[in-house]
């Protein structure tokens, strides 16, 4: 079982830029053998996928809206996935969740298997 912990969120203005981690801690498979990726749900919205990042980090993906301005990586010693996000726009108001996936997928992953409680972030216009 995963415990994944989300930090980094607040309000900004647009134009800005934030940095989320997401602190990973538990037993069994190395935070190594773990796809990452980052997803967003704003009020009345459904959840979106944002970013992924996997196992090694030599390959992500991203969401259309985001490409180009955020940024996802790892730092496998530390069992932290980061998203850093410039140029922020009022529509990247959302709560933001990290999400591991064991690997069973090929990258990107269709499913995630572990997700955190959510941090927030707010753009003003």
């Amino acid at each position: 079982q995963l415990r994944l912990v989300e930090s980094g969120g607040g309000l900004v203005q647009t134009g800005g830029s934030l940095r989320l981690s997401c602190a990973v801690s538990g037993r069994g498979r190395a935070f190594s053998g773990y796809t990452m990726g980052w997803f967003r749900q704003a009020p009345g919205l459904e959840r979106e996928f944002v970013a992924a990042i996997s196992v090694s980090g030599g390959s992500t993906d991203y969401a259309d809206s985001v490409k180009g301005r955020f940024t996802i990586s790892r730092d496998n010693a530390e069992n932290t996935v980061y998203l850093q996000m410039n140029s922020l726009k009022p529509e990247d108001t959302a709560v933001y969740y990290c999400a591991a996936e064991d690997g069973r997928y090929h990258f990107p992953p269709p499913d995630y298997d572990y997700w955190g409680q959510g941090t927030q972030v707010t753009v003003s216009s």
